[in-house]
């Protein structure tokens, strides 16, 4: 009788979950490609952004496969319209299964509200309010009649989404200070606009593009079209709760490296 110990069963931990605070976007003019990203980061991310571009050449399916395979969708359709065709689009989105979807706050209480109640259908379906598109700058609103600079406007629209019941909003990672200090612990506070400082720079970097500055994320210029970029670690540090991460990730030679190295950022 062989009474030598079995041997040990090596035992494969299980993935850790994705940290669904980082949000990478499917910024793709086709579904192949798109779906090449989702395979390639695998388990290592748990959120999807999918914006007009993407939904516009492979439909609505997209977005139902992620969800059905368990991750979180974004639909970043930035809706400005007349209430009953925003609330239509967001019943729509929820039906699909999304997580997030975004309303123009631009188009005022009136398209926010009707949002707000289309989602009640669909518990887990947050509306979040778009303030200042990450491409604008303080002439950029001149030229439209706006007499206020970005963060000015930036606020004034948030209070707008937060009057309406929004359960958030989307700003530049430059904004997220001043936005936590108006909307308080709860409110989501998503910012676009998020580039990896370069390698090894994580442990130094300090908050600086949190509060409507220069900030870490450049000096005036545009990254990847955004005109208020920021480091995932100083939107974070700042008191955004989720970032959006595109090209810094997706145009990576190491794709899950590189979104490694955001999810650390977020602490």
């Amino acid at each position: 009788m062989n009474t030598d110990p079995a041997p040990a069963i090596a035992v494969t931990p299980a993935a850790a979950p994705a940290d669904r605070r980082v949000i990478v976007a499917l910024d793709f003019a086709d579904r192949r490609a798109a779906e090449a990203l989702v395979d390639r980061l695998g388990d290592a991310c748990g959120s999807y952004k999918i914006g007009l571009e993407l939904l516009t050449s492979a439909g609505p399916g997209l977005a139902r496969d992620l969800v059905g395979r368990g991750h979180e969708v974004f639909l970043d359709l930035k809706l400005f319209e007349i209430p009953n065709s925003v609330a239509g689009a967001v019943r729509a989105a929820g039906a699909l299964g999304a997580s997030m979807v975004t309303v123009h706050a631009m188009g005022g209480t009136g398209i926010m509200s009707a949002a707000v109640e289309a989602a009640r259908e669909f518990p887990r379906l947050r509306v979040l309010a778009l303030t200042v598109v990450t491409s604008m700058t303080g002439s950029d609103l001149a030229d439209i009649g706006v007499d206020a600079g970005t963060e000015e406007q930036v606020l004034r629209l948030a209070r707008l989404a937060v009057g309406a019941g929004c359960d958030g909003v989307i700003a530049s990672p430059r904004e997220a200070g001043v936005l936590r200090e108006l909307l308080g612990p709860d409110r989501l506070i998503v910012t676009p606009g998020v580039t990896l400082e370069p390698e090894g720079a994580e442990s130094t970097e300090g908050v600086e593009g949190g509060r409507g500055g220069r900030g870490a994320g450049g000096s005036g210029g545009t990254a990847g079209g955004h005109a208020r970029p920021g480091t995932p670690r100083a939107a974070f540090a700042a008191g955004a709760s989720h970032v959006v991460v595109g090209r810094s990730v997706s145009r990576a030679a190491d794709p899950v490296a590189a979104l490694r190295r955001v999810v650390r950022a977020a602490g």
